[in-house]
């Protein structure tokens, strides 16, 4: 059903800054969302949209496990917006890169990395889903937040703080396009000295510079080897800029880390990633290097998702899609992956990091996988 937006709704003011990233013309929307303030905010933002009513976030064919779509993979994802209501709110333990996973903002991304596995769960395209329910989620975290007190001992997510990762399914940096779900969060966290909010990122937005976190809010920016970049992390930041962001983002008040992920062995890898960290050691300031910290995470693949790659993107495929190297492997969620062979994976790690400690010795390992 299609339905025109109702008059008198406030704007949130201003379009997304980057048109050849988001260029909205069509938005799904749950009836119940769009009665919401934040929802009436996005679909505002958008006046021109063709509007379209779904029965669920989950529930539209044209966008969801319809293989003819790998064809126009990119093309929805800059122009399709969904509007929803997150259902089930749950900070589910993590243990890894954070203490906490917290409930969902946003689902899916505007951007198109080859290797990224929520298209796995949603179907073959997967444009960003934003959750209009903002102030019920900002409420349960609150709660959660306080529930949990003064962190009793340190652990590997942060020596002092309960770490809630912000975008499980999304990314952030992205996802504050859409709507002003990520600012309220840094807002919420800002006000917690018992926590900090942390989420990847591979898109460098600078409206997160006006936030002012007050070192309540950790930022990731993913980097990998350029020349790999370009092949795999489709229509998100070049990896020099994410590195020069960096000292900017340190300065205005967050903590930065950097991911290191996914790692993918080719036959020039360890060269490759001591070029990387050549780069970012010259790249950043005396203020980013004495807070600095990584996670390492080796690639992860699946079938699936390598039989749609090799429709719209297949070069990726020749890097990411290596049986030589690779065996199956049964995740925590129950999905068939495959990864890189265990005895090999440990070599590879123990090079990596090796390499790493010698580049960057004031880089702290947070988390390796």
């Amino acid at each position: 059903m299609v339905s025109p937006l109702s008059e008198g709704v406030p704007r949130l003011g201003g379009m997304p800054p980057d048109p050849s990233l988001v260029d909205i013309t069509r938005i799904y929307y749950e009836p119940a969302a769009a009665e919401l303030p934040r929802g009436r905010e996005v679909l505002e933002r958008w006046p021109d949209a063709t509007l379209v009513e779904v029965p669920s976030h989950w529930q539209i064919p044209e966008l969801h496990g319809d293989e003819t779509n790998v064809r126009r993979w990119v093309r929805i994802k800059r122009e399709a917006l969904v509007l929803g209501v997150k259902k089930s709110l749950a900070a589910r333990p993590n243990g890894r890169s954070a203490d906490f996973i917290a409930p969902s903002t946003a689902n899916g991304c505007a951007m198109a990395c080859a290797y990224c596995y929520v298209p796995r769960r949603k179907g073959y395209s997967n444009p960003v889903t934003v959750f209009a329910n903002i102030e019920q989620i900002s409420g349960y975290l609150d709660r959660h937040i306080r529930r949990q007190g003064v962190k009793p001992e340190p652990n590997q997510c942060d020596p002092a703080a309960w770490v809630y990762d912000l975008g499980e399914n999304s990314d952030c940096s992205a996802d504050a396009l859409f709507s002003d779900n990520v600012h309220d969060l840094v807002d919420l966290f800002r006000g917690h000295p018992t926590a900090k909010a942390s989420f990847a990122t591979k898109y460098v937005n600078r409206e997160l510079l006006d936030w002012d976190p007050q070192g309540r809010t950790r930022v990731r920016f993913s980097l990998m080897p350029e020349r790999l970049a370009k092949l795999t992390d489709i229509r998100t930041t070049p990896v020099p800029e994410r590195i020069a962001a960096i000292d900017d983002f340190v300065a205005a008040g967050y903590e930065v880390h950097v991911n290191f992920s996914p790692v993918i062995v080719t036959d020039t890898w360890l060269e490759d990633w001591a070029e990387l960290f050549d780069q970012l050691d010259a790249g950043l300031g005396a203020a980013a290097k004495e807070q600095l910290a990584a996670e390492v995470i080796f690639l992860t693949h699946n079938a699936q998702l390598h039989e749609v790659n090799t429709q719209w993107h297949p070069k990726a495929e020749e890097v990411l899609w290596r049986p030589d190297l690779q065996e199956a492997k049964r995740s925590q969620n129950g999905a068939l992956n495959v990864r890189y062979r265990f005895r090999d994976k440990q070599r590879y790690l123990e090079q990596f990091l090796d390499l790493l400690h010698h580049r960057l010795p004031y880089c702290e390992v947070r988390y390796a996988f």
